[in-house]
């Protein structure tokens, strides 16, 4: 099912012109995000004193990105991804992940050619779906009944206490990025995806990742997430092109790191040296092919579409 999962989807991107490359595992810089832990490994240089550290990457994003700047065009990869420090149901910290970019696509063009990928790969696995779109506030609001922008702390702590999270106010202080992740992946992602594919828009500027800033509204970036199945698929942006931004979220992101006393990690030079080349305007997306394949199969472990989870690696 794996081999036909892949098959179909080499097969949907080169009758659409994107090229398939490859990208190293093992990168000298890495992600900033405080939500994600990369795993670091010591790189000894053979007959030389010297040696270094080298990240396996959370994602293929940067050094792909690095390409578009140097000219490929619309490209797109099948991957193995890292990410330490986690492991259960829905994670596995080694995963298959497909990422692509598309060189003058808006964030509405990504989103159709994803509803287009998914429906197809669920038609070929004689699974009827349909897709909708609704907005990141418009869920909070009709789920939580607060605003994820104008919302105080306090009515997040009462939601929080009301729906059995008294622990919330502790987990999250004030921090408003926190809560509303913390909100949204227990009382608003369970019930996503069950009876369509279900895309996410319209996220909020606090709530950035590489997503550019929408140009008729700074309080929200273009970012899409992909639901399934009550399991996040999917992330995708319109990307962000300007170096100086990109540097200070990388920046902002090392402060919250040094705030919770996570480990600081280093930015990725290559990548802002990237954009300040010059970036051409793409869209791009990355979805958990394993994830996918739990939905498409009805699987409710990710153990079930693994050969060797963790404890069998």
């Amino acid at each position: 099912m794996r081999a036909q999962l892949n098959r179909s989807i080499r097969t949907f991107f080169e009758d659409r012109g994107v090229l398939e490359v490859e990208t190293p595992l093992l990168s000298w810089g890495t992600v900033t995000d405080p939500a994600l832990t990369p795993f670091k490994t010591a790189y000894h240089r053979p007959g030389s004193s010297y040696s270094g550290d080298l990240y396996l990457q959370t994602s293929p994003e940067f050094a792909m990105k690095r390409l578009l700047a140097g000219g490929s065009g619309s490209i797109y990869q099948i991957v193995k991804a890292f990410r330490n420090e986690e492991q259960g149901r829905y994670h596995n910290p080694e995963f298959s992940l497909l990422e692509w970019y598309r060189v003058d696509f808006g964030l509405d063009q990504l989103i159709d050619e994803v509803e287009a990928l998914i429906l197809m790969l669920a038609a070929s696995f004689g699974k009827g779906l349909t897709s909708r779109r609704i907005s990141y506030q418009t869920l909070f609001l009709a789920r939580l009944q607060c605003d994820p922008l104008e919302s105080s702390f306090s009515e997040f702590q009462a939601k929080a206490e009301a729906l059995g999270l008294p622990e919330a106010s502790h987990l999250c202080g004030e921090d408003r990025a926190t809560w509303l992740d913390l909100l949204f992946g227990h009382f608003i992602q369970p019930d996503l995806g069950r009876d369509a594919l279900t895309v996410v828009i319209g996220y909020p500027a606090i709530l950035p990742s590489l997503a550019r800033s929408c140009p008729h509204d700074p309080r929200y970036v273009e970012r899409a997430e992909l639901f399934l199945a009550g399991m996040e698929l999917g992330n995708g942006f319109h990307e962000l092109r300007d170096p100086n931004e990109q540097r200070q979220r990388f920046e902002r992101d090392l402060e919250r790191r040094q705030d919770h006393g996570q480990v600081m990690l280093p930015m990725d030079q290559r990548l802002l040296e990237a954009l300040r080349v010059g970036l051409p305007a793409c869209s791009g997306m990355a979805i958990g092919l394993d994830r996918l394949l739990m939905a498409l199969i009805g699987s409710s472990s990710l153990e079930d579409v693994l050969g060797f989870p963790i404890e069998r690696a």
